[in-house]
């Protein structure tokens, strides 16, 4: 826009006001490409109306600044300064002819660098959007996956502390305590995206106590956490479908069974090791309901650790046990 500065030549001053005209007209085509242009036609497929519209622009640019260029008072001394510079530069064109088809130049080229930021842009939201909508989606079944706790255990637990009432008030008591710590941990707590692992201990403790005012004592049940535990952020409720599926495969009113649980630190990495007695019947459950299942708690693996964790879940047919490896990494 403002070659001639490099000539070396003295023009008048309508000159540079026909070029701060043109270049507030390029302004102008700019961003009305970009705003309204683009996203109203191009962007919806109506190639004709943008290519008119741009076409329009481009011609009111031209006829614009060729009335510009005759309105000028001082053309005689225009004249003398572009026949200079023509002698300086030595080039066959007109310097009228030059002007002309530099400006018009100049705004389609204008047009193109528009309809790209425009365009990139474009590309830029919709992604936006799309990933906008799919953690909505995220978060929608992730919620829907920790509000599925097995409804069946905090009626049996009930209808427990009930019995117990009649029993020992205290250990009732006791048990309505712990009860309540868990309906709190599930309702409140696990509303964040993040816990801390003591509270995913304390709350898998709870669980475990309250589960054990329904068994035998043939059945034995040992939760061995992190020595010494080192406080990190977690996904909350993560382990409880592996204690909650070991109760419900790996326990028996007559046979003896064991549920051992084994929970390690190593830097950033958690390992979780839940193992239970393997019946050849596996229908001795306490409770008919799934749960949250061992399927659901992959997808949320999947969803807030993606290639961060490793579970595998084997049958030991020689020890008569069922085993789970979880490992993940917190960092």
């Amino acid at each position: 826009m403002w070659q001639p500065l490099s000539w070396q030549i003295q023009l008048p001053h309508t000159f540079w006001i026909k070029q701060l005209v043109l270049l507030g007209m390029l302004v102008c085509i700019f961003y009305l490409n970009v705003y309204f242009w683009f996203p109203r036609y191009l962007a919806r497929n109506r190639y004709l109306k943008f290519i008119l519209f741009n076409i329009i622009s481009v011609v009111i640019l031209a006829v614009t600044i060729e009335q510009m260029q005759s309105a000028i008072h001082h053309r005689e001394y225009m004249d003398k300064a572009w026949r200079k510079a023509h002698d300086d530069m030595t080039r066959p064109k007109k310097p009228k002819d030059k002007l002309d088809y530099f400006s018009l130049l100049t705004a389609l080229i204008v047009i193109g660098i528009s309809t790209s930021i425009a365009a990139v842009q474009n590309v830029q939201r919709d992604k936006q959007y799309r990933q906008e909508l799919e953690q909505d989606k995220i978060n929608s079944e992730l919620s829907f996956l920790k509000a599925q706790i097995n409804p069946h255990f905090f009626f049996n637990t009930l209808n427990n502390i009930y019995a117990l009432t009649v029993i020992d008030v205290e250990a009732a008591q006791q048990a309505l305590h712990k009860l309540s710590r868990l309906m709190r941990y599930v309702l409140y707590d696990t509303q964040n995206e993040t816990v801390l692992l003591s509270q995913e201990i304390a709350f898998a403790q709870d669980y475990i106590q309250l589960m054990e005012l329904r068994l035998t004592d043939k059945v034995t049940v040992k939760l061995s956490p992190p020595v010494p535990l080192h406080d990190v952020s977690i996904a909350p409720m993560l382990f409880l479908p592996f204690i909650e599926n070991a109760f419900k495969h790996g326990v028996s009113s007559v046979e003896k069974s064991n549920i051992d649980i084994r929970i390690r630190q190593n830097e950033n990495k958690i390992f979780v090791e839940v193992k239970n007695t393997l019946f050849a019947e596996k229908g001795t459950a306490l409770d008919e309901s799934n749960g949250i299942g061992i399927s659901n708690t992959q997808r949320r693996l999947d969803l807030l650790y993606p290639g961060k964790y490793s579970l595998q879940m084997k049958e030991n047919k020689e020890e008569k046990e069922f085993e789970v490896h979880l490992e993940l990494e917190t960092a």
